[in-house]
């Protein structure tokens, strides 16, 4: 096999993932890389780009690329349309610069303090976004102070991207080392202090193998989905796992998705697609959502890999997304929970052996012999080393027994970009009488029987009264109170003693003739009865309140924020006299003057 160059690719074992895109278009130039569908007029439009269309397309890019910046460099990519954000990403590694993914633009404050986090703490050397964009974005950046970075349009000066022959333009990607970063993934924590995690070539290809292990993909798979591509789950596992395959990447927006879940279980249909997977909300809102004639008239039977990750996976929705999409063909061995995070290129453990419904009962509290809660088994750990570690003795605990899920591997990331300290105590995580190097997740967890079952964060967990409280639990027995409730938010807040607020959204479009003192107690009703908790505070409000990140994971963190901020505008709330005294008091409103 060779490059349009005549180099023999298949003479060098492929070392970097650019080296594997490079094989894909040689090898099977004509074969469909990326199907990008758009709604129009309800329906979704398909898009096609082959292997090689791709291919000229991020050549003819990445040498615009390499006017701006060097190789190990930074280039943010800010796109809205899935095609430029996947060629933009192959030409930054076709030109060695190191990609660095963000939410493009979204109107709203805090997502401009958290792009322009990014571009502070990655030291961007350019921006790659589109032409219609670009003025937003260069607004965007001279606000914030960073007016002098340079915006490169992606979709100007290089070829159609259709075009179904390999380019035969004298041109050589920048020399990589598989220890170089690819890319730099950004998480979803502090909007001031973004940290990007550094995926290197050989961790990204790690990556790639354990997912292919654990979960059975194979070459030429179809893969894909709604998520959105600046998010690890949705670049990792829909967009590059689909090319490092040699298969194509059906993808949809997540605003297509959420406006009409149908969408994606139709993708799914359409399409053939046999891998595509998502956080447990998105199981819960196609139960919901997808009337009888939608699902009449879907064919789930080719779909052999249902993913649930991202968030805590519930046996309940499973069990009703199963049950709902049986008569569509659906297998429920195809339900395949996992569990994973950017740190360590996206899958720790999941296997397609493990049933959505294999549960077991675990201590809420690091100590065993408390109260019990049902958990889902995730899988068996997928090539990497998987240890349950104390994290205050940091002593690796017995099976069974509720610990911090700690794991090291080829998969696992070097550490945060240029943040050493946090690098060490994160990455360097070492285990009393035992190894060292091992990446501290702050998830809890057990393994039992091999497998393992994820309980919660660390920094999530509610302290009440000595016990360990999981606001998924709480928020899962709050949903079941009234069909008029939506998402919920519970967390902890500080004084003399740990207090839990609940935030509420309502669904329904109109409120008139509902008594929210009543919905307020009956959230406190069942808090008492099931966890013998009062909480501190109840607050109902509008939809679209609770946050969430792009991804579909509550910001429980940032909702404590804004509750104690006094920025939340409630519909109603009940607030004890002791929590009432934490909240902000928002500065009175100035009167105008009488002209």
């Amino acid at each position: 096999m060779q490059t349009a160059k005549g180099e023999a690719l298949s003479d060098q074992p492929a070392r970097t993932f650019t080296d594997i895109v490079r094989e894909r278009a040689a090898e099977s130039p004509a074969r469909p890389a990326l199907i990008l569908l758009t709604e129009k007029d309800g329906a979704l439009r398909p898009e096609t780009h082959t292997y090689a269309g791709l291919d000229r397309a991020a050549r003819a890019l990445a040498a615009r690329i390499a006017a701006h910046a060097g190789p190990g460099e930074r280039a943010l990519i800010l796109h809205r349309s899935r095609a430029q954000f996947g060629i933009s990403f192959l030409a930054c590694l076709y030109a060695g610069v190191v990609a660095v993914p963000a939410a493009p633009p979204g109107g709203s404050a805090r997502h401009d303090e958290r792009i322009a986090g990014i571009v502070k703490d990655a030291a961007a050397s350019c921006v790659l976004t589109s032409l219609a964009e670009a003025p937003e974005v260069t607004q965007l950046l001279a606000r914030t102070g960073h007016g002098s970075l340079t915006c490169i349009p992606t979709d100007t000066g290089h070829p159609a991207p259709q075009a179904h022959r390999p380019s035969d333009e004298p041109w050589q990607p920048a020399r990589r080392d598989p220890d170089d970063p690819a890319f730099l993934q950004y998480t979803s924590g502090s909007t001031r202090e973004p940290r990007g995690v550094v995926i290197t070539h050989r961790a990204l290809l790690a990556g790639h193998e354990a997912i292919s292990a654990a979960l059975g993909t194979t070459p030429g798979s179809r893969i894909g989905g709604w998520l959105p591509l600046h998010h690890d789950m949705g670049l990792v596992g829909q967009l590059l796992h689909a090319l490092w395959l040699g298969g194509t990447a059906v993808l949809l927006s997540p605003v297509a998705f959420v406006k009409r879940p149908a969408h994606w279980l139709e993708t799914i249909s359409r399409y053939g697609l046999t891998v595509s997977g998502a956080p447990d909300f998105a199981y819960d809102l196609c139960v919901r959502r997808i009337n009888d004639s939608q699902l009449a008239g879907l064919d789930l039977s080719g779909w052999r890999i249902a993913v649930n990750g991202g968030e805590p996976v519930t046996a309940a929705t499973m069990r009703a997304f199963a049950e709902r999409f049986a008569p569509a063909g659906l297998r429920p061995d195809a339900l395949v929970p996992c569990y994973g995070l950017a740190e360590a290129t996206l899958l720790v453990a999941g296997d397609r052996d493990t049933s959505a419904f294999d549960g077991c009962a675990l201590p809420t509290s690091l100590a065993a012999g408390g109260p019990e809660r049902e958990t889902v088994s995730c899988g068996r750990p997928a090539s990497v080393e998987l240890r349950i570690v104390d994290p205050d003795s940091c002593e690796e605990v017995a099976e069974g027994h509720v610990g911090e899920i700690w794991v090291r591997g080829a998969a696992v990331a070097r550490g945060y970009w240029s943040r050493p300290a946090e690098t060490a105590d994160v990455f360097g995580g070492r285990i009393r009488n035992g190894g060292s190097g091992y990446l501290r997740t702050g998830d809890l967890g057990a393994l039992v029987d091999g497998r393992l079952h994820v309980t919660g964060r660390i920094k999530d967990v509610i302290v009440v009264a000595g016990r360990n409280l999981y606001p998924q639990d709480l928020e899962r027995s709050i949903r079941e109170v009234s069909a008029l409730f939506g998402a919920t938010a519970a967390f902890g807040v500080p004084g003399e003693r740990e207090r839990v607020v609940v935030v509420q959204e309502l669904r329904g479009r109109s409120r008139y003739g509902v008594d929210f003192a009543e919905l307020a107690g009956s959230v406190q009703s069942a808090l008492t009865a099931q966890y013998d908790v009062r909480a501190g505070g109840v607050l109902l409000v509008r939809p679209g309140t609770v946050r969430r990140t792009t991804s579909g994971k509550l910001e429980r963190a940032a909702m404590r924020r804004l509750f104690l901020n006094g920025e939340l505008t409630a519909l109603h709330q009940w607030l004890d006299p002791e929590v009432q005294r934490l909240v902000r008091q928002p500065p009175p409103r100035k009167q105008r003057g009488r002209r």
